[in-house]
């Protein structure tokens, strides 16, 4: 069966979720987390945490439909640099308003949205260089995709020599690397997405691989298994369209928790 026919495919009278459904579940599901991020200092139940560990993989998998289907794909990696970038000073600059020990802003999903977006760049140039026989694009493509490993090594040897002026981890945050973002070498989840986004099932196995690795390091993460369930309900479908809803809620709403918390737990002091 070739690609066009499979993406022709009809969805299932089930298949009812479109991407921006799945992405109104994942940030609920992602609030709850981060309710109980927060609010851990003032004894929210360790259970809440379940919520958000499918939170990552749904949102992978939106990102893997989202670069499949942008007309600008510079564009794409552009606002999550932005939103990186952003994310970053926000969070700095309340933290240092707001000085709370307690719980530390070190959310910033923009890092592995952004590494998958350039992984994801780096696989369609090597697809386009193989198919039309261009060794250099090819080899450009290997390099894109390199781009963030080797950015992995760079921030490893700076934390290694003993570097953590202020300056430099500022550096190293602002750089797309894997180990900076949040699910470290999950992100490598997102290339293997994209290169399999015409076969849900083999995705879905991809996603259960992962959940059973998570399962076996005894990590709560092997939870992430549960995306698998809104993800083969997805129709393929684009839904509502709230283009910057997500960039500006995901920062928003840690802020907000966070000084809410900081105010409760100031006040019982």
């Amino acid at each position: 069966m070739t690609e066009t026919a499979i993406s022709l495919r009809q969805p299932s009278r089930l298949q009812k979720l479109s991407t921006f459904d799945l992405k109104i579940i994942g940030i609920i599901l992602m609030a709850v987390d981060h309710v109980y991020q927060t609010f851990q200092p003032l004894g929210a139940p360790s259970w809440m945490n379940w919520f958000g560990r499918p939170v990552d993989t749904l949102f992978f998998f939106v990102s893997v439909e989202g670069f499949s289907h942008t007309h600008d794909k510079k564009k794409y990696l552009l606002r999550l640099y932005i939103g990186l970038v952003l994310m970053f000073i926000g969070s700095t600059l309340l933290s240092r308003l707001l000085p709370y020990e307690q719980v530390q802003i070190s959310n910033n999903i923009f890092v592995d949205l952004l590494v998958g977006a350039i992984l994801m760049a780096g696989v369609d140039l090597v697809k386009t260089g193989i198919k039309a026989r261009q060794g250099g694009r090819t080899a450009l493509g290997v390099l894109v995709f390199l781009v963030p490993i080797l950015l992995s090594g760079l921030v490893i040897l700076v934390l290694t020599q003993g570097c953590h002026s202020q300056l430099m981890i500022t550096v190293i945050s602002l750089l797309p690397s894997l180990v900076m973002a949040e699910n470290n070498f999950m992100v490598l989840l997102i290339p293997l997405l994209y290169i399999f986004r015409r076969h849900r099932w083999v995705q879905c196995a991809l996603i259960a691989v992962t959940a059973l690795i998570y399962l076996y390091l005894g990590s709560i993460q092997w939870l992430m298994i549960f995306a698998v369930i809104p993800i083969l309900l997805y129709n393929g479908q684009k839904g509502r369209g709230m283009k910057y809803f997500f960039y500006v809620f995901y920062p928003a709403h840690v802020w907000i928790l966070y000084v809410l918390s900081y105010l409760i737990f100031t006040h019982l002091s």
